[in-house]
């Protein structure tokens, strides 16, 4: 059967419109513009209204003569293979003409060029405007996909439009169309009821109660506006007529808000449906079958049906099947089972262990393990994790794992070899490294290593140990000549070349590291296993300790899309996506970015590997040096050094304390660096000849020590410090670090007399070369001042001139100038053009919320961007910039 036959037809039916719904005027209006632009987005969490205010949008578009199709994307859609079959359906629906037997195999080649040359060829032949909604977009999780759209955005004509709605921004790279005035951007900021939409939302939905204006601005306030929110106050009305007393308490219990609407919703529904919602409770999500074995309801789909219908604080989800998935909202799950363990608390473990034969029976074995240890079962919990064949044993089963070892008496777990292996691997994994190095002790004396397949998996243990103590010497020992089985855990399979790449990368052996990041091959099966994405990000880090930043960049957005659709935002591989991701834009100057990369991820800084805690540690204290002041910076740096000291971790102790000394010469506190750099260096002495990871602490000690010498104007001491970290950046390819070394070398040989042009040419031959930009700003005043008098020099090429202006323009911290005003001139000149743009805003006096509707950009990229001229104009409100910028002629 052709494939068109077999496509959901529903996926390209938009949603009805309820008679309820508000009419989103000003954001319809914003969106009016999309006959003048490419591409639309509207990002915002689940319960903002995206798809509400796009299907309104199609209404009024189609109303004016506009042709609209619709796609609404599901996990069933992270592929390539279907995402392409349901977008040529839905160009067909447009009218473009689309050869069925064109192929697509890759997402690079002649097929891919012959797929967006057929749309743009059926979309020119057409004489009017076409419009393509994909919603949901969040769903795509193939890096393919991405590029095809990024393929048709930046060819398509101008008669074709895009409107992409999803939960989180897409991986598209939109710089350029965003510079065009080709992109319309909704965002969490603008999604939000404002006070008139508040009052219309629940003067329509909240039935015979009708609220006075004072009610309407207290729940506005409550609220902030948020849909989700203003829906429980109406059906909270709608059933509760006479709540007008409960109403204005609120403003009084902002904190049990939810739980307090939560149970005056459940007032008004049938005892027989209570049980069965406080039943299902125990589950974090649950379907037909699921919800009547748990429950013993044979009414169980029905049951569902009606709480959907009457949005009774029910949401559908994404499972793993085809199966339709439920979840409650957490708050309002978290009080149905403090019910359900007031009323009945004898039933809650009979209740789990149902949950957990059902789960165990369907193969989903994970939540089979949880709601096993939650009845108290725990024989059936172990029975549950042996019968798990080596070939599906992943990461998911890590967090079960840890609480059932948790419960588990020592006598079972040395009377059963592979479980007590198994939580050996749990442990090294999950980043316990004195419980697992206790519990591998315990193993090996207990002569359970003598089973062979247990034998054949403990070097992977102690290489995973070994890489969480920073001994990457000793994994590439344990693991240079191991070969996982063909049915091996997906942990120790796509594990053993993942932590062997990560030692062959500290150690600057690059091209060995990438034969292992190659040596597995990902089908796509795989592709969703998340220590295979943990794999992936390995061979992101090997670019990364490179300066290969827009390949990171690149590889690690789409890496985490991908892991946070599939394993979530906190899960190992997001984590490690993100982390990379925001050192990458952090240096390429999307600082905004680097941010959003790094928020809510603290276990980035507390319990992942060495290199990803340095890493992260490193890019936020900049950010926060950059965005927030140099006293919260240290702040954090000095609070990450204490953490380091209790894990034994020397190179990273090493790493916070060095940039604490760049940021205190920065800030003038010679002493106070100097102490620091004393602590350094103190460590340094305990590894003379060290090599792997650790090989770094010398390198470090000797970089503090130059910039202490350059502070000191000791110029012939920093070139002797900065001589040994050139040689070890040039023999392990560290491209950032190499750069860095040049520069203060040029300073050093400025300080002495002697020429630094050879120097700064070479440092900015290699940052264009890897497109690098913090890497040189951050270093400052002194390197800024050797930039601007090269930029005056005729001997530059014009390639690295215009990479030097581009420098110039980012340094934040200018020298003051002399009288005649250059110092004005010169804080100016560093302010960027979008900058500028907010400053002459601010003057007329308007919000950061009508700036980023003015803009097009989001509200937090105004506040970051007014932060960011505090800093360089040097003052600290709206009306000193004001009052800077029309001393100065910006405004008038």
């Amino acid at each position: 059967m052709p494939a068109d036959k077999l496509l959901v037809s529903s996926k390209f039916a938009p949603p009805r419109i309820g008679t309820r719904s508000i009419t989103r005027s000003n954001l319809l209006q914003l969106l009016e513009r999309m006959g003048e632009c490419r591409v639309g987005l509207v990002v915002g969490s689940p319960g903002f209204g995206k798809t509400t205010l796009l299907a309104q949008w199609r209404q009024s578009a189609m109303k004016a003569g506009a042709e609209v199709a619709w796609l609404s994307l599901s996990a069933d859609d992270k592929y390539l293979s279907t995402f392409f079959v349901y977008l040529t359906e839905a160009m067909q629906r447009l009218g473009i003409s689309i050869e069925n037997d064109l192929p697509l195999d890759s997402a690079v080649g002649e097929s891919l060029d012959l797929y967006v040359a057929a749309v743009v060829d059926g979309a020119s032949g057409i004489k009017r405007d076409l419009y393509l909604i994909l919603d949901d977009y969040q769903h795509v999780a193939d890096p393919r996909a991405h590029r095809l759209m990024q393929k048709l955005l930046d060819h398509c004509p101008d008669n074709l439009h895009f409107i992409i709605a999803a939960r989180v921004q897409p991986p598209l790279s939109l710089g350029r169309l965003r510079l065009m005035g080709q992109v319309i951007e909704v965002d969490c900021a603008a999604l939000p009821f404002d006070l008139a939409e508040t009052r219309a939302f629940l003067d329509v939905n909240s039935g015979s109660l009708k609220l006075t204006s004072e009610e309407i601005h207290q729940l506005h306030d409550l609220t902030g506006g948020w849909p989700a929110s203003l829906q429980l106050i109406a059906i909270l009305s709608r059933s509760r007529p006479n709540t007008r007393e409960a109403l204005q308490e609120l403003a009084w219990k902002t904190d049990n808000l939810q739980a307090y609407l939560a149970e005056d919703v459940m007032a008004h529904l049938p005892p027989e449906l209570v049980a069965f919602m406080e039943s299902i409770s125990i589950c974090r999500r649950f379907n037909a079958g699921l919800s009547s074995a748990v429950s013993g309801q044979e009414q169980a789909k029905e049951f569902l049906t009606r709480l959907e219908e009457e949005n009774l604080l029910i949401f559908r989800i994404e499972g793993d099947d085809r199966r339709l998935w439920y979840r409650f909202h957490p708050l309002f799950g978290d009080f149905l089972a403090t019910h359900l363990a007031r009323r009945e608390p004898d039933e809650i473990a009979r209740l789990h262990l149902r949950a957990a034969h059902w789960f165990a029976e369907q193969g989903l074995l994970a939540e089979a393990v949880r709601h096993a240890i939650e009845g108290g079962n725990l024989e059936f919990a172990v029975e549950i994790i042996e019968r798990v064949s080596p070939s599906s044993w992943g990461v998911d089963y890590l967090s079960p794992m840890l609480r059932l070892l948790d419960r588990l008496p020592q006598d079972l777990l040395f009377s059963r070899p592979r479980l007590f292996f198994l939580g050996c691997l749990v442990y090294s994994m999950s980043a316990r490294t004195v419980k697992s190095e206790a519990w591998l002790e315990q193993f090996m004396r207990s002569g359970a290593a003598q089973d062979a397949d247990v034998a054949h998996g403990l070097p992977l243990v102690q290489a995973a140990i070994a890489l969480q103590r920073d001994r990457t010497e000793t994994v590439i020992a344990l693991l240079e000549h191991y070969q996982p089985l063909a049915d091996d855990y997906p942990m120790m399979r796509f594990g053993h070349p993942a932590m062997l790449g990560d030692a062959y990368v500290a150690s600057g052996r690059y091209e060995e590291a990438q034969r292992c990041f190659d040596f597995v091959s990902t089908g796509e099966a795989d592709q969703e296993d998340e220590m295979a994405l943990v794999l992936a990000c390995s061979s992101v880090r090997c670019l990364m300790m490179q300066g290969r930043v827009i390949e990171v960049e690149r590889r690690s957005a789409d890496l985490l899309v991908q892991a946070s659709s599939a394993h979530g935002y906190r899960s190992r591989s997001a984590n490690l996506a993100a982390s990379m991701l925001a050192e990458s834009c952090y240096e390429l100057d999307r600082v905004d970015s680097a941010r959003e990369a790094l928020a809510n991820r603290t276990a980035l800084f507390q319990v992942s590997l060495p290199g990803t805690m340095i890493g992260s540690t490193l890019c936020r204290a900049r950010l926060d040096m950059l965005q927030e002041s140099a006293s919260i910076a240290l702040d954090f740096l000095e609070r990450q050094e204490r953490h380091f000291r209790r894990l034994g971790l020397d190179r990273a102790v090493v790493h916070s304390l060095a940039e604490q000394v760049r940021i205190l010469l920065v800030e003038g506190d010679v002493p106070a660096a100097s102490e620091r750099q004393a602590r350094l260096a103190a460590i340094a002495e305990k590894y003379p000849g060290a090599r792997g990871s650790v090989a770094e602490i010398p390198v470090m000690a000797a970089l503090a020590s130059a910039r202490i010498n350059l502070a000191s104007n000791e110029g012939e001491q920093a070139r002797a410090s900065l001589a040994s970290v050139l040689e070890f950046a040039g023999s392990q390819g560290r491209g950032q670090l190499q750069v860095t070394a040049t520069l203060l070398t040029a300073v050093a040989l400025d300080m002495l007399g002697l020429a630094p042009e050879e120097c700064l040419l070479r440092a900015l031959g290699l940052g264009r070369r890897l497109e690098l930009v913090r890497t040189l700003v951050d270093e400052g005043t002194a390197v800024q001042g050797l930039l601007l008098r090269l930029s005056q020099a005729e001997s530059v090429q014009s390639d690295i001139g215009g990479y030097l202006a581009s420098l110039l323009r980012g340094f934040s911290d200018v020298q003051s100038a002399d009288d005649s005003g250059h110092g004005a001139a010169t804080r100016r000149s560093v302010l960027t053009p979008r900058e500028i743009a907010i400053l002459q805003l601010i003057g007329q006096a308007m919000t950061n919320k009508r700036i980023a509707l003015t803009l097009n950009i989001s509200l937090e990229t105004v506040k970051w961007n007014l932060k960011n001229i505090y800093v360089k104009l040097g003052v600290s409100s709206r009306y000193d910039a004001i009052s800077w910028a029309r001393k100065h002629e910006l405004i008038h």
